[in-house]
This record gives structure tokens, sequence and C-alpha cells, in this order.
């Protein structure tokens, strides 16, 4: 079983299953629902209030119970939970572009924990990592679409995240690994800056939830002033995240920029304003990650087995 997971600091996203990356643990079984795990004899449930970042996702067991979480949605969702067997799993992960060479084995050897027994609520699960791989997040969503980006000459995926923004230069597909970064320029950065700025402007307390109600465009209580503020905001966020990208030489308006990513889908109404270039792409697909990560498996595997 092939099993992609995109470890955002913001969202945990599978093929099949977007969640916020929190955690609650507890000693005593939750009251209500199912949608809860106990491993080791502690009680998680997922929570909308993210976890605080973590550059090293593998320095606690936080995103390896959200792990497991993953898993549990996706064996249950493909029709593949067998209860009475232990599930052997290829996992795919990814990470920054920027961070990758530093810290892929420890986050692939991370998950290296021999056969691994769990409860989603009332159903038992047995899994075994039989393998896992990491990946370059950017550029394996950018391998959803890649077919229409092979044929241009240069273009620059632009993945905005949860605390980065990630970029990656291709020349007709193929990556330049000389040009690629990642700044810390993710939507937690402008999610604290509007929480701040309301704070200050109109001593309102928000939520990550009430900006992203404004800027989605979802029916919001919140008076016009501190919508106005909101997106105002959001707009110098755009700005000065193009402002970033050109002072390490990269002109958005001088190539083809292709946006993916949560950050991307929530601020494209500011990042259209903003653009001056004669043509981009925007992958509106917030699982696109984790989907690359499974094609560039099986490509890989494919490419092996004619070998």
């Amino acid at each position: 079983m092939v099993i992609s997971i995109d470890h955002g600091n913001k969202q945990i996203k599978t093929v099949h299953k977007v969640f916020v990356s929190g955690l609650v643990e507890s000693d005593v079984r939750p009251a209500v629902g199912e949608n809860y795990i106990l491993y080791n004899s502690r009680y998680y449930s997922l929570t909308e209030h993210r976890l605080p970042y973590r550059r090293d996702k593998s320095k606690d067991e936080s995103f390896f119970l959200l792990t497991l979480f993953g898993v549990a949605y996706e064996l249950l969702v493909t029709d593949t939970y067998d209860p009475g067997h232990t599930a052997s799993v290829d996992l795919l992960i990814g990470l920054p572009p920027a961070h990758y060479g530093a810290l892929y084995h420890d986050f692939e050897a991370y998950f290296n924990r021999g056969v691994v027994k769990f409860t989603l609520g009332s159903r038992p699960f047995s899994v075994y990592f039989n393998s896992v791989t990491a990946y370059p997040q950017a550029y394996a969503a950018a391998m959803t679409v890649f077919s229409q980006l092979r044929p241009l000459s240069k273009c620059v995926v632009l993945d905005i995240g949860g605390f980065t923004a990630d970029y990656m230069l291709l020349k007709y597909g193929v990556p330049d690994l000389s040009d690629c970064s990642s700044l810390e320029y993710g939507v937690i950065l402008l999610y604290n800056r509007i929480i701040n700025a309301v704070n200050s402007a109109y001593d309102l307390l928000l939520e990550e939830f009430d900006v992203d109600s404004v800027l989605a465009g979802h029916n919001s209580t919140l008076p016009d002033n501190v919508q106005k503020l909101i997106r105002e905001q959001a707009r110098l966020f755009v700005e000065e995240l193009f402002g970033q990208l050109r002072e390490r030489m990269i002109d958005l308006r001088v190539t083809t920029p292709v946006f993916v990513g949560g950050g991307a889908i929530l601020l494209r109404p500011y990042l259209e304003q903003a653009g001056r270039w004669a043509t981009c792409l925007f992958v509106d697909d917030i699982q696109a990650n984790a989907k690359g990560y499974e094609k560039i498996y099986r490509a890989r595997l494919a490419s092996k087995g004619h070998a």
C-alpha cells in the first residue's frame, strides 16, 4: 500500500484527506465521537488549533501521531483496511527544497519503528512502514501538471505553505537545483501580522479562522473596516513576497510563475492583482504535493522495471 502525506505546518494533506496539524493529548478517552487515536496508552484527538512551527518535524512525536491519523484515513477511504492483518505501507513524504538535503535522512528514519499498533476510535490498526521516501515539495506539486510545464523553456514553481514559500526553477520541466530555496514567508506569518494589526487598531482578538474566512471571500460577521484592513495586509504581504523573490534574482515578470499550495489558493486574488506577468498557472489542488510524491514514486518504479 502506497500512502502519500504532505506534512504541512498548517495542515496535513493525504491524497484523500485534509486536516489541521493540531493535536490534543489526554489520559482519558474523549467523551464525544470516534475521531481519536489510542497509542501507547495515551489518547490523541485532532484540533483546529495548529501546532507551533517546527523546522525539523522529527524532534518530537507530534507529526508521527498526525501521520497515524493520515494512514488510518487512507486505509479506510481506499477500502484496504483489514483489522486482522498488518498493513505494509510504502510511505511517501516531503520537505521544503532548502531543508531537504539536511533533513530528509532523519525524517525518513523517524518513521522506522517496526510494527506500530494503535486504534482509531473503536478500529484497531497494525501498520508496518516497509519503506519511507522523502521528496522535495514544490517540485512534487508541479509534477501533477507536468504536461503543461514541459513545453515551457523556464518556469518558477512557488509553493506557498504554512511557514515557508518554496520556489524552484524548471527548464522544460527539469528542475534547476541551483535555483531552489525556501523563504520563511508562509501564511502563518501573514496571520500573525493581521492578528496584531487588528488588535492594535481595533482592540479585537481574531483567530486564524477569522482571517481565512475574509481572505477566502466567505461570509464574515467582522466589521467592514476590519475586513478592509485584513485585505490590505494580504495585498502588502504578496508584494513583499515578490520583492523577496526579486532579491534572489527571481523575477516573475520574465518567466512563467506556477503557484501551488494552500497559501497560493487562499491568496490567489492578491497574487493575480499584484502580478505583471504574461502568463501564469495556478494549481488549485491543496493535495498536489501528496499526489506528486506518488507520481514521482510510480515513475521511478516504472523506470527501474524497464532497466
